[in-house]
């Protein structure tokens, strides 16, 4: 069996969890990590597991056996490194956002498109195993038309600010995967969003003209409906849950606990706990999205979570900005106007 020879710029958390998953699998092979600071590394797996880690990412796309870069790094590092994996011929795996800002991300796409090679944006929760089940019942029509998507996605607690000031805000940084996963389950465009927003959780986000908690409302191109519920702080755990309705029925994916015990007494039924972080609760989502992107590359075929869905998720969360700021519905076809299009 082939293997795909695969390079990580950036050695954070994802760009470790990665490197995890990778030296699991049977399809790939992690020649090199490369991060301005690898001094954590030390005394790790992964220098007697990882035949390169350098400070220099030049080394990746220097090596002509390295058939793919996965992007890890900070979100304003991504275009560079997209532009210079595409210029060197690899294709790219990248965390989302693509960029925070929408012109810069078009230029990485374009530079995608003309090297000829693939570009997968890192929205792992379409490879989730329940909400992929939902997909595939709603793509079968087993009920019917979606008429209404409804999506809850709460973290358990705030992240720390130094986080916090550099993330792109509520929608850019954590509403952008809702904005995925709604049109990933409805199939179509969204034309336009309604943000209704407060600082109830924490004053730090007001601090950096973010918000902590949000209704987010969108409608598509046939006048079905969706929306998108956000807090940043959820005392209880990772609250993930998904429903489309339709005429025809309702498919749903509730919260994936610890386990799956129920205790009923006459006082009481108790449940476990939802899974508390987002490590545990998509662990195996994070192994199937490479695994299906090394498989892409080999047999040439199109991936699972296209550029253009990185472009599209970040739109609506512009749009999203822009509700909150002018505190209004906006029509996605405001933006697009603005030469955004791809």
């Amino acid at each position: 069996m082939r293997k795909l020879n695969v390079g990580i710029i950036g050695a954070g958390r994802i760009g470790q969890l990665h490197a995890d998953n990778m030296l699991r699998l049977n399809v790939i092979n992690l020649k090199v990590i490369a991060d301005l600071h690898i001094e954590h590394l030390n005394d790790t797996h992964f220098y007697q597991q990882i035949p390169l880690i350098t400070t220099d990412p030049e080394k990746i796309f220097e090596d002509p056996a390295i058939d793919a870069v996965f992007i890890c790094s900070s979100t304003d590092t991504h275009v560079k490194f997209i532009k210079a994996a595409a210029k060197a011929g690899k294709h790219i795996f990248c965390e989302k956002p693509v960029s925070f800002n929408i012109e810069e991300t078009m230029e990485a796409l374009k530079a995608v498109q003309e090297a000829g090679v693939k570009l997968q944006v890192g929205f792992n929760r379409r490879f989730d195993q329940h909400f992929r089940k939902v997909y595939e019942t709603v793509r079968e029509g087993k009920i019917g038309n979606p008429h209404i998507i409804k999506i809850t996605s709460r973290d358990p607690q705030p992240p720390h600010e130094e986080y916090i000031k550099r993330s792109g805000g509520m929608f850019m940084d954590m509403t952008i995967h809702d904005f995925d996963m709604i049109r990933y389950l409805s199939g179509k465009k969204v034309v336009e969003v309604s943000v209704k927003a407060a600082n109830l959780v924490n004053p730090i986000f007001e601090k950096y003209n973010d918000v902590d908690t949000a209704i987010t409302t969108l409608t598509f191109e046939d006048g079905s409906l969706g929306v998108i519920d956000n807090s940043r702080q959820a005392l209880y755990g990772y609250d993930q849950r998904i429903e489309v309705f339709g005429d025809l029925g309702v498919a749903f994916a509730e919260n994936e606990r610890y386990t799956n015990v129920q205790i009923a007494t006459k006082d009481s039924i108790l449940l476990d706990h939802p899974k508390f972080f987002f490590l545990d609760r998509y662990k195996a989502a994070f192994m199937s999205e490479i695994h299906e992107f090394a498989n892409a590359i080999i047999e040439n075929k199109a991936v699972s979570c296209s550029g253009e869905d990185g472009y599209m998720a970040e739109l609506i969360a512009l749009a999203a900005q822009k509700s909150v700021k002018e505190k209004r519905s906006v029509m996605l076809a405001e933006l697009e106007k603005e030469d955004l299009r791809v």
